[in-house]
């Protein structure tokens, strides 16, 4: 069986402690690989190299030699797509298109932060008589980034390209359940010329190698995509250090269709808002709002297209994985068991295709409502196939129940009234909405980010790289 190493200062190293962790497949439960089990000693190792590579051939480097080795990485990541896919695929359950879809995500990550990181500029401040003065963006210094499981070549993407784009090094501690894409990467930042100890990766448990990282007194930055949960525990360790964070900690995002909606449109982005990587997603569009002139047809639509839905392993046709986690898996299923046995209605019930295997982590996608406001399915992320649908009189009334949870990551409306798509958009809290559209494709020029529990700081975009920056101003008296 294939054991992975850490990767510390472009080296691959074992763990301190020489322990290991097992790696098992959604799809069956079969043990597919061991990862090193890092702790705090490798941890600070990696933080010392990456210290060191700031000190060094990648602090002095410029920004446009950083932004041609990134460019090189994305070339890399699409030549080497079908074998990175095939990783993904097997650590994730995930069916093969959706795995390639991840890996090119993952190479427009460095090509778009390769093609920006000599064009986040400064600028002069027009002052006193005698002084001039220019405001210029540095890098934070060491960061640390902790990203989770459902999107692992996505979400290395994500943080790692801004962060090195602006001239940081990193020390990335992936989750343990799905890692073997980013441990895989490795390879492809080494042949891009990308120098030692910029980029550090240690495996591990959160309660080890990721509070170590957390709490390290020498990085200057933490990244966190995870639960409010644990976000909150790495928040209150960076603390200790005043250390900046940006926390992305998940939604409870709506889709709110009006009686003006194109139904014949929003339906199929509906059910996709949820049912993509078997709803394992932050911004998935858990909550449906259906205002009462149009939810009756809503719901008949949503009810076949639900049932129509299959759940399967990657090599039958089935619209959806596993759940990636056999502790998430256990969550959902138990999360639909008692919503049925308090008796929530059930709208539509997809199935789990007759080729999964029994031991593998398969959910069937399920539509429930309409529900009242204060239901657990309408306020708490689920993080699996689970729609919830509401319904809703008036746009005032509409607002009131798309802010009326803790979270505001992503929001959905569905009308064709001008007027009514300005006042939504301006009055729901969360940092992305989309008009008669959902994610957009992904968008990694799209700034995300949430407010509330959804945590703060942005991601994508150029905004992420101002994320990844401290600004300086300089003054100069030339009396």
């Amino acid at each position: 069986m294939e054991k992975h190493l850490l990767f510390i200062d472009g080296e691959r190293v074992p763990s301190c402690a020489k322990a290991w962790l097992p790696v098992y497949s959604p799809a069956d439960g079969e043990r597919l690989a061991e990862i090193s089990r890092g702790n705090a000693e490798d941890i600070d190792q990696a933080v010392k190299a990456a210290g060191k590579s700031l000190a060094g051939e990648w602090g002095k480097m410029t920004a446009t030699a950083r932004g041609r080795i990134l460019t090189r990485m994305a070339e890399l990541t699409l030549a080497r797509l079908d074998r990175l896919a095939e990783i993904e695929a097997k650590d994730t359950g995930k069916p093969h298109s959706l795995a390639q879809n991840d890996i090119r995500a993952l190479a427009r990550y460095f090509e778009f932060y390769g093609g920006a990181a000599d064009k986040i500029h400064g600028e002069v401040v027009p002052y006193l008589n005698g002084y001039s003065v220019n405001v210029i963006n540095e890098p934070c210094g060491v960061v640390g980034h902790i990203i989770p499981w459902n999107y692992p070549a996505q979400m290395l993407g994500r943080t790692i390209a801004p962060a090195l784009a602006m001239g940081n090094a990193s020390v990335l501690k992936p989750a343990e359940g799905a890692c073997l894409s980013a441990l895989k990467f490795t390879e492809i930042a080494s042949e891009a010329g990308l120098p030692r100890g910029a980029l550090n990766i240690v495996t591990g448990l959160g309660d080890e190698a990721g509070q170590a990282l957390s709490a390290h007194p020498a990085i200057d930055m933490i990244t966190f995509t995870g639960s409010p949960r644990v976000g909150a525990l790495v928040q209150a360790e960076a603390a200790k250090n005043y250390l900046k964070c940006v926390l992305e900690l998940g939604g409870k995002s709506p889709q709110i269709v009006f009686n003006d909606a194109d139904l014949a449109k929003a339906v199929p982005v509906i059910v996709n808002g949820i049912i993509q990587n078997a709803g394992q997603t932050c911004s998935a569009g858990s909550r449906v709002l259906a205002q009462t002139g149009i939810a009756r047809a809503l719901k008949a639509a949503l009810k076949t297209a639900f049932e129509g839905l299959t759940a399967g392993p990657a090599d039958s046709p089935s619209d959806l994985g596993p759940i990636i986690t056999r502790q998430q898996f256990e969550s959902v299923v138990k999360t639909v068991a008692m919503a049925k046995a308090r008796g929530a209605p059930v709208i539509g019930e997809g199935r789990v295709h007759e080729a999964a295997d029994p031991r593998g982590h398969f959910v069937a996608p399920v539509i429930f409502g309409p529900l009242a406001k204060t239901d657990p399915l309408v306020r708490e992320e689920i993080f699996g196939p689970v729609l919830a649908v509401l319904e809703f009189a008036t746009e005032e009334e509409a607002i009131a129940m798309a802010n009326g949870v803790e979270y505001g990551l992503v929001a959905g409306v569905w009308t064709e009234n001008g007027g009514r798509q300005q006042r939504l958009a301006t009055r729901i809290r969360a940092g992305q909405v989309f008009i008669n559209c959902f994610g957009a494709g992904g968008g990694v020029e799209l700034p995300f980010g949430g407010v509330g529990k959804s945590g703060h700081g942005r991601e994508k975009g150029l905004a992420a790289l101002r994320e990844f920056c401290v600004t300086k101003t300089i003054v100069n008296d030339y009396r």
